[in-house]
């Protein structure tokens, strides 16, 4: 039993005397209490001197230090973009430029594995495969840079212009995944593997026509699912087995949503012309239906315009470190194969100047010429007015059944009818051979649709004309059109001047920003290097 001595037991005795040794060996900093005179003090110490100049207290010795960190911090950066690498959000993202004027950036991009391919033979895909590329000498610039990444399981974003060979750019390497997985993986029922989706009904049918012929040889099968036509045959392809599903987003919810469309086993999804399908308002139906696919799926965008929302887009879906590819530009600019007329004209003179313009560019009556209006109801009349007056014309609008879209598009490509009045439908995407002259008989909502209206024509290296209509009612997009023509070396007409230059500062929530307002006195665009990023 421990005895009691002054109230403290033997073990707190010898607990305490343990203390006092340990704070010897390694003793505590001594709390100090300084008074207002010791911090006003220690305040003096540490602030630099300091000299009066004009009346203003400056630091000494302090600007000099700041001036040497920013040459540091510049000099650092140089370095960094010599090497092409670049700090982006913690990750090391890498960027190369091709002779192609094409710019690749992502994360590893420089592995040997992922070089552009100069020849289809490089990708070491089946013959099967490549059997749809028989007929092209090489891979288009968009292909080569593409396959690489695509065909090693790579999440990717594409910047390029419609007719750059981009349907085959993330075709081929699906039906290589389809092909892949079923080797692997071989079940009775054929489930889908691999989704594109499209914001319209003659893309999706364009899409499909590709990929139909390219999967013959391989045996891969694809559907088209579109809204304006039956569910019947649809339903039925699907229920027999399909490989790809091609569709637009309102007829696909549809189909998942009466359980006919089952995409839980898709692990390849492609979403062409992703800028159009949300501007469209299609951004619930594409969010909901790629939450039917796959977790573990390999995402495909291609956008002709990479705007806020289809970035958030690409973020929510895609791998962190998507690799990116811009073939040509990623600012919108209009082909430079495009010669641009701009006429300023008051809206009851439209119809007979067309006529006048039809007689001087379809003399012949056997070649194409697309003309664009704004609305439907407005396709109706021009087309109607023309026929009055003898010419041969067929058009394309929402207003029309699917089948007679697809009727008049079909006598246009083949020439049978080589005059074609079409609304915003045919702006984006659709390539149809030879179109000699684009007619904007109306000026587009957007000046990003007026770029993708004209480049219509100009396609696959030859030269085209755009001859367009611009009204005082289109003023407030005078700037960007005159920002557009002059960067493509255009003449820009004095009335349209007078409407005036300016382009609103804005960030666009579905287009960012994608113009760049151009003096009167600008130079001929070149391309300039800078050596440092001074404010």
């Amino acid at each position: 039993m421990p005895t009691i001595s002054d109230g403290i037991t033997k073990a707190e005795k010898k607990s305490k005397n343990r203390d006092h040794k340990r704070k010897l060996e390694d003793p505590e900093p001594e709390l100090v209490v300084e008074s207002k005179k010791d911090k006003k003090k220690k305040k003096e110490k540490v602030e630099p001197p300091q000299e009066i100049v004009n009346g203003n207290e400056i630091l000494n010795g302090s600007d000099e230090l700041s001036e040497k960190k920013k040459k540091k911090k510049k000099k650092q950066k140089k370095e960094e973009e010599e090497e092409g690498i670049k700090n982006n959000g913690g990750e090391v993202e890498e960027v190369r430029e091709t002779e192609d004027n094409v710019v690749v950036s992502g994360k590893d991009i420089n592995d040997s594995k992922y070089k552009a391919l100069s020849s289809f033979s490089e990708s070491k895909l089946s013959e099967e495969l490549l059997e749809c590329c028989k007929n092209f000498s090489k891979p288009s610039p968009i292909q080569s840079n593409s396959w690489p990444f695509l065909l090693h399981g790579r999440d990717f974003i594409g910047i390029a212009k419609t007719g750059s060979g981009k349907t085959l750019a993330f075709g081929i390497p699906a039906m290589n995944h389809i092909l892949n997985k079923r080797k692997n993986k071989p079940t009775k029922k054929v489930t889908p593997l691999c989704l594109v989706l499209s914001p319209t009904r003659e893309l999706a049918q364009q899409i499909f026509d590709v990929l139909s012929e390219a999967g013959k040889p391989s045996g891969v099968r694809s559907v088209c699912v579109y809204g304006g036509t039956s569910k019947g045959p649809q339903i039925s392809a699907l229920k027999s087995g399909m490989d790809i599903v091609v569709g637009t987003p309102g007829r696909l919810k549809d189909l998942i949503e009466m359980g006919v469309c089952q995409l839980q086993e898709v692990s390849f999804v492609v979403l062409d012309e992703a800028d159009r399908m949300l501007d469209m308002g299609f951004e619930p139906e594409v969010r909901s239906i790629l939450s039917k696919t796959s977790s573990v799926r390999q995402v495909v965008m291609f956008s002709a315009t990479w705007p806020l929302a289809v970035n958030q887009l690409a973020q929510e879906f895609m791998d962190p470190n998507p690799v990116k590819v811009v073939v040509g530009s990623e600012d919108l600019a209009a082909n430079h194969d495009v010669m641009q007329i701009v006429e300023v004209l008051e809206d009851r003179a439209r119809d007979e100047r067309l006529v006048t313009l039809l007689e001087k560019y379809h003399k012949s009556r056997r070649n194409r010429v697309l003309v664009f209006v704004l609305y439907k109801k407005e396709a109706s009349r021009v087309e109607s007015m023309l026929q009055r007056r003898g010419w041969k014309v067929v058009s394309i609008s929402g207003d029309k059944q699917q089948r007679a879209r697809t009727e008049a598009l079909a006598l246009f490509k083949d020439g049978s009818s080589p005059l074609l009045i079409a609304t915003d439908v045919a702006a984006r995407g659709l390539d149809i051979p030879d179109v000699e002259v684009v007619i904007n008989y109306s000026f587009p909502l957007t000046t990003e649709d007026y770029v993708h209206r004209i480049g219509r024509t100009g396609r696959a290296g030859k030269k085209g004309v755009a001859h367009t209509f611009f009204m005082k009612e289109n003023k407030a997009l005078s700037g960007e059109l005159i920002n557009v023509l002059r960067e493509a070396g255009q003449n820009v007409p004095a009335n349209l001047l007078n409407f005036g230059t300016h382009v609103k500062k804005k960030e666009s929530k579905l287009y960012g920003a994608h113009f760049k307002e151009i003096s009167a006195d600008a130079p001929k665009a070149t391309k300039i290097t800078f050596d440092s990023d001074e404010d």
